[in-house]
């Protein structure tokens, strides 16, 4: 049996009358820039009539780069994570990246396991959208110089670059909203306070309320284990079983907001009528579900962006240029079916 020889960058040289080392830098989604685009066309047209396919092992031996990116997610079942995956991709992938997905689960042993993991495997750099407030696993990758961006979470106490949304605009944004259709007993579904999204939106929370004259009492507050439909629930159902009178729950995701106003139904509340109801994010598919979400919308597809193009800057070779720390990003309130004026009867 005969077996076709592979074909290799002299044979794409000998073809296109270039050398070797022109056509390793046309073929290289980053490298081709310093050529011609009439020198990087005829030899690209070479290399596909001649069914050129690089060698990714031996390409990495000699620049040091797998051109694979680790991103790391905390919930592979939020919806909220296809949007930024496809921003993040639609930033490397035409440079030639790959993308290594990993789920964490929001769990810090998983967690620093899988940090590990994309390490070995050698990756160029990670996008780490499951952050703990306090990563000392992520942080010590960044401290060997692994380049790492955080999305949606930032590290405590680390020089680690993050994108942000505006939580502290957004919740005041909904909590105002919510102050002007006359509520004045507002609940507050807090996020897990061991990622800083939690924290942050909690803090922005008690903030709003003290410039807006509302009072944040503190029984109102209730904080979730997990970002999710069965946390929004036990927290509902805790809120209920302490009897403290409130019209309006602003909730620090979608997901709990989801969850709440199924327990409120299970209880015989209805929402909007007996209470108002907010979410954060705008995860896809809210106008499907009734009542349809007020919320406040984050940019998804574009925060993916975003951290894709901090990464390429730090895995690119040093320059002038500096990359900010922080980056965030604007947000907006989406006021839908979920929220209506307090009912005074």
């Amino acid at each position: 049996m005969m077996f076709k020889k592979r074909v290799t960058l002299k044979d794409v040289a000998r073809e296109t009358g270039v050398h070797v080392s022109t056509v390793s830098r046309a073929l290289d989604p980053i490298e081709r820039k310093n050529i011609t685009e009439e020198v990087v066309s005829r030899i690209q047209a070479a290399a596909e009539s001649l069914g050129y396919r690089p060698n990714r092992i031996a390409a990495g031996l000699r620049t040091n780069r797998t051109m694979t990116v680790g991103v790391m997610i905390p919930d592979i079942t939020n919806v909220i994570f296809p949007p930024i995956l496809r921003g993040i991709e639609s930033v490397l992938e035409p440079l030639g990246y790959a993308s290594i997905i990993v789920n964490t689960d929001s769990e810090r042993d998983r967690e620093s396991r899988l940090v590990d993991v994309l390490r070995d495997r050698g990756v160029d750099g990670i996008i780490h959208i499951a952050a703990l407030r306090s990563d000392p696993s992520i942080a010590r990758a960044a401290a060997d110089g692994m380049p790492v961006v955080t999305l949606n979470r930032k590290v405590e106490n680390s020089s680690i670059p993050y994108v942000i949304n505006d939580d502290e605009a957004g919740v005041w944004e909904m909590l105002r909203h919510l102050s002007d259709l006359g509520h004045r007993r507002i609940a507050h579904l807090a996020g897990p306070q061991d990622l800083s999204t939690g924290q942050l939106r909690l803090v922005a929370f008690r903030t709003a309320a003290k410039r807006l004259g509302i009072e944040a009492d503190p029984e109102l507050v209730i904080a979730a284990t997990r970002f999710d439909e069965k946390e929004g629930g036990r927290c509902v159902n805790e809120l209920l079983a302490s009897q403290r009178k409130f019209t309006a729950l602003l909730c620090a995701n979608d997901r709990l907001a989801l969850g709440a106003i199924d327990a409120l139904r299970e209880h015989g509340l209805d929402c909007p009528r007996d209470v108002s109801v907010t979410g954060f994010n705008d995860m896809p598919f809210l106008e499907l579900i009734r009542p349809k979400l007020t919320t406040v919308r984050i940019r998804q597809h574009g925060a993916g962006r975003c951290a894709a193009e901090i990464l390429l800057r730090l895995m690119g070779p040093p320059d002038h240029q500096t990359v900010p720390l922080e980056t965030i990003l604007p947000v907006e309130i989406v006021i839908r079916d979920s929220t209506a004026p307090v009912c005074t009867t």
